[in-house]
């Protein structure tokens, strides 16, 4: 029982983490219908930009308050200049030239902080663990939790409350008919976009204690970030989080139990469920 209440932790962990990265790149796929091979870099630029501030500043807590503005211009900047211009292009000309993004990141970072794998250290009073029993759980994985449950909260009240939350879900339904009303689609594509690069900025800088950072965590996090906006639906905030929990625990208990076919039973679930639903758990179909 210990074991699977540990595992169990450690997925509710992974599942934050996983919920930050996909949340913002499923807004960014089922709103402005953009494969954007580049999101993962975004995670590794906010994971490197945190390292600098706390090796300049010694504080972790401003590093998450600012590290996350530098992945956030930069996502501006490319959605404003290049990605722009190829909405009608297809997805075939997105994904070249999101994954030529990927390369040139890929490359500032190694001539910014070279190729050693860089450790973080959380912050003091959260270096520690929690005992109960034969239960050993670093007390930072409850930080986690809780960050991404504030997270995800916080998302939900923008989303559902907010005016430019219904600004978001008119443009996911329908861009058309929200430009139509008066919406300044393009704008809100921006916003969109860079947000969802801040979303994943921030998950890098909250991920580097448990994941460290190292050139090519881009990758490591995209995969299971994009099966999970499968599993959970294009554009849908509840997707996100029930595809992150879902991926958090197989992949935790696959791992764990039969770390021979952890990546299969990950691939299997997507699978199943675009068989069974193919828009996702709570993606719609659009005409």
């Amino acid at each position: 029982m210990d074991f699977f209440i540990s595992q169990f932790i450690n997925s509710l962990a992974l599942g934050a983490l996983l919920f930050m990265m996909a949340a913002g790149l499923s807004l960014i796929f089922g709103l402005m219908n953009v494969v954007n091979l580049a999101h993962g870099s975004f995670f590794m630029i906010g994971a490197y930009t945190a390292i600098t501030i706390i090796h300049l500043t010694g504080s972790f807590w401003l590093a998450l308050c600012i590290g996350w503005i530098p992945a956030a211009v930069v996502a501006f900047l490319v959605e404003r200049v290049f990605i722009q211009t190829l909405y009608k292009a297809g997805h075939l000309k997105q994904v070249l030239l999101t994954f030529g993004f990927i390369l040139v990141f890929g490359d500032a970072c190694r001539f910014l902080w070279g190729t050693e794998i860089l450790n973080l250290d959380p912050p003091a009073f959260l270096n520690s663990s929690l005992h109960a029993g034969s239960i050993v759980v670093p007390l930072y994985r409850f930080f986690v939790i809780l960050f991404g449950a504030v997270t995800g909260f916080v998302l939900w009240w923008f989303l559902e409350r907010s005016r430019l939350g219904a600004m978001i879900r008119a443009g996911v339904d329908d861009a058309a008919t929200a430009a139509g009303i008066g919406i300044n689609v393009s704008l809100l594509f921006s916003a969109i976009f860079t947000l969802g690069a801040a979303l994943a900025a921030i998950g890098g800088i909250i991920a580097s204690p448990i994941m460290g950072v190292y050139l090519g965590v881009d990758i490591d996090i995209l995969i299971p970030a994009f099966i999970v906006i499968v599993v959970g639906g294009m554009g849908s905030l509840r997707g996100a989080f029930a595809g992150a929990m879902l991926v958090a625990l197989i992949d935790t208990f696959g791992k764990a139990l039969f770390p021979d076919y952890a990546l299969f039973l990950i691939y299997l679930l997507m699978i199943g469920v675009l068989l069974i639903r193919p828009e996702g758990l709570f993606g719609t179909v659009k005409g």
